[in-house]
């Protein structure tokens, strides 16, 4: 029993997170161990917090550890009352992924259907790939190549109908595009109805039309795919299925991960729902940078290529020459000249 005049953090000092009298869950998984080892070790609130979290974003849920999610939540609770007794403090949102490369897509969906895997397949991301549900605790991002530029894809915690992780929609809603996976040898059709269910009810509307149109509809609507994975198991007929289901609104892309098979055709949909352009550019005399492009939105102009260089650029600007796929070699064009893929721009001031 805790004396009088015992701080709540004294409390939370004194018993060891998540443990209790009745019997553990045999099904509790090594993330979720790993978080608490985190706990114990913790030498800071702030540490202790994480690691709370950590937990609660990892535990399994069923029946058996409601209790165990009932104490979580409620030292989260607790800690949370002491911070802000200490005064504001600045805090990382480990939901938030910081864009780079040509643009990024969030990769959702229900556990178990291989998107871990999906991304050490296309990726340097340091996945873990198991055959148990909810090893991913957090999102990870890695870097896909697409002929000369890389696309972020980033792999998130699963969501089901019955559990969203904390902060989840926030890195969903901030997804250039949204990659749903679903397990073609399994129940796909009915992984994909309940993920899409999910993101209706928070209002996320997804079509497969790129970035670019579908922006015009609205901040809530998303470009996206549905990803119909470890289509190599699949029965004859899945993917037909889903195809035909959802071909209205989202293009069903069958892949493996484990052979390999559709990963180009997936990674070549991307790129054009990310609906961007490769700009190269060259001074006066010499060869283009083929090294790194810039990566503008469709319909981008030389003077937004402009601005990408340097700010001042624009006004200094005179003109440009281009060289492109349907352009004269070197044709003078102003800055109101709208760029295409794989154009290289010389300017001149």
């Amino acid at each position: 029993m805790r004396g009088k005049g015992a701080s709540p953090l004294s409390a939370l000092k004194a018993r060891p997170a998540g443990r209790y009298n009745a019997p553990m869950p045999a099904n509790l998984t090594p993330e979720y161990e790993k978080a608490e080892r985190r706990y114990r070790e913790a030498t800071s609130d702030d540490e202790k917090l994480a690691a709370l979290r950590q937990m609660l974003s990892v535990i399994p849920k069923h029946k058996g550890t409601d209790k165990m999610q009932a104490d979580l939540k409620r030292r989260i609770s607790q800690l949370r009352k002491v911070a802000a007794k200490k005064g504001p403090v600045r805090t990382v949102d480990p939901f938030h992924v910081r864009k780079t490369g040509a643009g990024q897509v969030v990769v959702t969906g229900p556990p178990n259907t291989g998107k871990s895997a999906l991304l050490a397949t296309t990726t340097n991301a340091p996945v873990k790939v198991a055959d148990y549900p909810y090893t991913t605790a957090l999102p990870v991002p890695g870097m896909c190549a697409y002929e000369d530029v890389q696309i972020q894809l980033v792999d998130t915690p699963p969501m089901t109908p019955e559990h969203v992780p904390a902060g989840l929609m926030g890195t969903v809603r901030g997804a250039d595009v949204i990659a749903i996976v679903v397990d073609a040898a399994g129940d796909g059709m009915e992984e994909a109805d309940a993920i899409l269910g999910i993101l209706t009810e928070r209002g996320v509307g997804l079509r497969s039309v790129p970035r670019g149109q579908i922006d015009a509809e609205g901040p809530h609507r998303r470009s996206a795919v549905l990803i119909a994975n470890k289509s190599d198991a699949a029965r004859p007929g899945n993917v037909e299925a889903l195809k035909e289901l959802y071909a209205a609104r989202l293009d069903v892309l069958p892949v493996s991960a484990a052979t390999g098979d559709g990963i180009d055709r997936l990674i070549r949909r991307l790129w054009q729902l990310l609906d961007v352009v490769r700009v190269y550019t060259k001074q006066p005399g010499k060869p283009p940078d083929s090294a790194q492009p810039y990566i503008l939105r469709s319909k981008a102009t030389l003077a937004d290529l402009a601005h990408e260089i340097h700010r001042d650029l624009p006004e200094k600007m005179r003109f440009a020459r281009i060289w492109g796929q349907g352009r004269f070699d070197g044709q003078r064009a102003q800055r109101g000249e709208i760029l295409r893929d794989k154009d290289i721009v010389e300017i001149h001031e």
